[in-house]
């Protein structure tokens, strides 16, 4: 069965991250959550609850630990956008080496909306990427930049935003689980007839 680790932070854009977490649970993907918190935890054993981009909580499930994160444990390892969570996130470099673990042994890493800086700070080469238009000024430079929904680089996967969260988690579903479990569901969630995706 397939694993990921989806990365929460304070200030995390919520649709993001609970329609990813989510959907790739209905895939049957053994997902964690793993707080990346500002700063150093120290001794703390119970991460807090994450007050997200629109003032949701949410509980993780742990704290982000490398050893319990790699890409020797998971499949997946997905940065969700925000602002705020997303500067964290690409800042840590715990998170930059996990990516570039992650890519180097051709496991899945997806980050969506402005959670693709991450892929500037982890010093990826230069490939299609997409992301959410107020970062796009930042990425547009160091890499092919896309427009497209979503976007599947070799075992990077980005997206742009809320609004791309389904398509988003349905193809890291696809990729990780193939079609026909992407379309298992897909159905029940019942998208208005005629959505692309």
């Amino acid at each position: 069965m397939p694993s990921a680790v989806v990365l929460l932070a304070d200030g995390t854009e919520e649709m993001e991250f609970t329609i990813t977490y989510d959907t790739l649970v209905r895939a049957g993907v053994q997902v964690v959550s793993a707080f990346v918190p500002a700063q150093s935890p120290g001794a703390s054993v119970s991460p807090p609850a994450a007050k997200c981009s629109r003032g949701v909580r949410i509980l993780p499930d742990s704290y982000l630990d490398p050893t319990e994160c790699g890409p020797d444990k998971h499949d997946l390892l997905v940065i969700p956008g925000g602002a705020v969570g997303a500067a964290t996130m690409s800042a840590n470099a715990t998170v930059q080496k996990l990516i570039q673990a992650y890519l180097d042994k051709k496991k899945y890493v997806g980050m969506i909306c402005a959670g693709s800086l991450a892929a500037r700070t982890a010093k990826l080469p230069k490939q299609p990427i997409t992301s959410h238009p107020s970062v796009r000024g930042d990425l547009e430079a160091d890499f092919e930049y896309s427009e497209d929904p979503v976007v599947v680089s070799g075992t990077l996967v980005t997206s742009r935003g809320p609004g791309t969260a389904f398509p988003f988690a349905l193809t890291l579903v696809e990729l990780l689980c193939g079609k026909e479990k992407r379309e298992e569901v897909r159905s029940p969630m019942v998208f208005p007839t005629g959505t692309p995706f």
